[in-house]
């Protein structure tokens, strides 16, 4: 049987201990972060994986300081030839790398170099990329730099993909992808192949303020965004000082009146039941909003609601 050690924190790493649990190799121990403080009093909030790790019996450490001592003799004295990294959120320090003999593993969601960093994913979405995959590499000391053991190319384009569909589907394919690679790096039948560093691109961090719809940008590039960006951090704009998240829309290139006509970019029409957005080049065809402090709205019930913001520029 497989003796390995799990890093992971998010639920994207859930599909990939769930491919590694149908072979029945589960780990002998699970790395994840301390439970972060959330909700009314603020109680402990244990990760995705650490709820993964409890339900199937499996010990767990959340140490602050992967650098410590402790924490360097507790992997010690596991014995494990390898460990695997999904989704954990932290560097990995030479001091762990070197506890390994046949290294770490990592799962990254994208067709590496391209998109080192946190958020590949959005970063695949925002910049309308139409292909993208999942990568097993070996963890060096550099951010998503190690060599390449296996990739695989995701076989849909994701031009149409929502964020959480693209999410799940990729964190699928990786755990396919690895529990292919694992016996096989293992037993020496994988030869590892450095990345072309001079194609290396970088994620950036998404922040909440990154959400916030400049309207004179072009009705694609906001579309991405509304696809890319929620549920976190949600797109929006304002009317009358209040937020309108935008959740649902489409580009829209036809020579209809609502493109042709000169009105200034977030400017707001009636499009049968819909609601027509002007933007920078072209117009988006809004489909679900949200009023600030309401519920989700199709646009024909918040036109129902709202009809006075026919007219109204949004900022």
């Amino acid at each position: 049987m497989m003796s390995f050690i799990f890093f992971g924190t998010s639920d994207f790493a859930l599909p990939i201990l769930e491919e590694l649990k149908k072979q029945g190799w589960l780990p002998k121990l699970i790395i994840t972060t301390p439970d972060s403080m959330g909700g009314r009093g603020l109680k402990p909030k244990p990760s995705p994986v650490k709820i993964w790790a409890e339900k199937n019996n499996i010990p767990v450490l959340q140490p602050e300081n992967l650098k410590s001592p402790d924490f360097t003799q507790k992997l010690l004295n596991t014995e494990c030839s390898t460990a695997v990294v999904a989704s954990y959120g932290k560097i990995i320090p030479k001091e762990i790398l070197d506890i390994f003999p046949k290294g770490i593993l990592n799962v990254h969601p994208s067709l590496l170099p391209k998109w080192r960093g946190a958020d590949p994913i959005r970063s695949a979405m925002l910049a309308g990329d139409e292909k993208t995959g999942a990568t097993i590499m070996l963890i060096d000391e550099k951010m998503d730099h190690g060599p390449i053991l296996a990739q695989r190319e995701f076989e849909f384009q994701i031009s149409n993909f929502k964020f959480l569909k693209l999410y799940g589907s990729l964190a699928e394919l990786g755990g396919k992808l690895l529990v292919e690679t694992i016996p096989r790096w293992l037993t020496g039948k994988i030869e590892s192949k450095e990345q072309d560093h001079s194609k290396a691109t970088y994620t950036k961090k998404i922040t909440k303020e990154d959400g916030h719809i400049d309207w004179a940008e072009t009705a694609e590039i906001i579309e991405r965004k509304i696809r890319a960006l929620n549920p976190w951090p949600g797109t929006y704009a304002f009317w009358n000082e209040r937020r309108i998240k935008i959740l649902e829309a489409q580009p829209k290139w036809s020579k209809s009146d609502l493109d042709q006509k000169r009105t200034k970019p977030g400017f707001v029409r009636r499009e049968n039941s819909e609601l027509g957005i002007t933007c920078g080049e072209g117009a988006i065809l809004v489909k679900k909003l949200q009023m600030e402090g309401k519920k989700n709205q199709s646009a024909t019930e918040f036109l129902n609601g709202y009809p006075d913001i026919i007219g109204a520029i949004l900022n």
